[in-house]
């Protein structure tokens, strides 16, 4: 008995020292990252309802020197997918529309859309083309109001990228419909269901969406770097919409991490159904992961000068969120490096990498395109002397040399190390990112 009694008390000290050091453990390594100008904005890291690190690192508006705190506001991008899925689903609970129903039932003339069903639409399953992708799209007015009728017009008539449940393809397009199928089921406009519906109950009062217009000293100026040289544009709400438009705090969006486990929002078989990967581990507007034999949800959110992730591992209530409003680069790994911690592992800080000089006829042997999985090629070029890659359906970004065959990017925190075969030719890569490892075949 004696033994027992002392096992025990060993092992409440033990935990009350995590307890204790993790706080210290945790803002040691977000000022790591802030140092290296991987981080600015605000982070709340919680685990069972305890919250270990609520604060903020950096400036919310950089000319009059005013830091980021725990009640910044910032805006989200895609995040605003997860509650827009909620309402969906609410929906679905209360027999007002169902999963399978057909897009052709809220839009009668939408092309092919006796094909495509509102599941599709939350999973990118739909093959519908993804408004964002065309450039003209910003650079034509995405601080200006549109109506519904002119923003859907945007890629209505697009061919389908593929038949709908085929293949997965992320599409803000498919949120913008659900956004319009809420409006026409609830016979109000989408900002109005979200408020009553979530943000209300849950005492969000620090959420919204027209961030244009908000009027607040905690309002954070999103810049389009780290080096916080020009401040970003403000997109308008009717053109992020049910996408990408809402705003909000870390304590906030806590406040919508507690209410998953309760069932206010939605029932706990709905939630599971939003958890459950389809194409690609995407669920309904949720990322499917794993890391310590624990399932992971999370998502990303992107929107001009604003980064965002909300990270979730439901098994020990874990809740990781990060708000940035420089677009630093490395908020999916600072996300994994806080969950390693919380696991008790040990991090290295992260350490700037420095970049060297290539020779051209060395970097001309990276040349080429690089399979990584089915349908997802990278694509390596050399451009004026410099290297950049490029993955299907994503931008073109510069990388840079560490070492004569390991390259580094700056706009994500990623690595690309180029590998020769038997005979001395480069035949493969291998991208390391978010803590994995991705080999590629040369193809071409």
């Amino acid at each position: 008995m004696k033994k027992l009694v002392v096992s025990f008390w060993v092992i409440l000290i033990t935990v009350s020292t995590f307890c204790q050091t993790l706080p210290v453990k945790l803002d040691t390594l977000l000022s790591a990252y802030v140092k290296k100008n991987d981080f600015n904005g605000s982070v709340l890291v919680a685990r069972k309802g305890t919250v270990y690190l609520q604060k903020g690192y950096g400036y919310k508006e950089v000319k009059t020197n005013t830091p980021n705190d725990g009640n910044t506001i910032f805006q989200i991008g895609s995040i605003t997918k997860q509650f827009t899925s909620a309402i969906i689903l609410q929906l679905q609970e209360k027999n007002k529309l169902s999963l399978q129903d057909k897009l052709s039932k809220y839009i009668p003339d939408y092309p092919r859309g006796n094909e495509i069903t509102i599941e599709n639409l939350l999973t990118h399953t739909s093959g519908i083309y993804n408004y964002t992708n065309d450039p003209t799209i910003l650079a034509s007015g995405g601080t200006k109001p549109v109506s519904r009728d002119s923003l859907i017009a945007r890629f209505k008539n697009k061919p389908l990228d593929f038949p709908p449940g085929e293949k997965y393809s992320y599409s803000n397009s498919g949120y913008i419909l659900l956004g319009y199928i809420i409006e026409k089921v609830m016979g109000r406009p989408y900002f109005q269901v979200v408020r009553e519906q979530i943000f209300q109950p849950l005492q969000m009062t620090h959420s919204g969406f027209d961030f244009a217009a908000l009027k607040s000293s905690d309002k954070a100026t999103g810049y389009l770097s780290p080096s916080a040289r020009q401040s970003a544009f403000i997109m308008d709400s009717s053109v992020s919409f049910a996408a990408g438009s809402i705003y909000t705090t870390v304590g906030d969006l806590y406040k919508w991490d507690r209410a998953l486990y309760t069932g206010r929002i939605i029932s706990q078989a709905s939630l599971q159904k939003a958890f459950t990967p389809y194409h690609s581990n995407y669920g309904y507007g949720w990322m499917i992961d794993a890391a310590y034999g624990k399932k992971i949800v999370e998502h990303g959110g992107a929107i001009p000068g604003f980064l965002a992730i909300i990270y979730r591992v439901p098994e020990d209530e874990t809740c990781i969120i990060l708000l940035d409003n420089r677009q630093s680069p490395a908020l999916s790994k600072i996300a994994a490096d806080i969950n390693a911690l919380l696991n008790g592992k040990e991090v290295e800080l992260p350490k700037e990498r420095k970049e060297i000089s290539v020779d051209t006829a060395i970097l001309q042997l990276y040349a080429g395109q690089y399979e990584l999985a089915p349908g997802v090629i990278m694509t390596i070029r050399l451009e004026n002397g410099k290297l950049t890659e490029q993955l299907t359906g994503q931008g073109k970004f510069e990388i840079f040399a560490e070492k004569d065959n390991f390259f580094f990017m700056k706009v994500v925190d990623a690595q690309i190390e180029f590998m020769k075969g038997s005979d001395g030719k480069v035949d493969n890569l291998v991208l390391y990112q978010n803590g994995r490892v991705i080999p590629g075949k040369k193809i071409q």
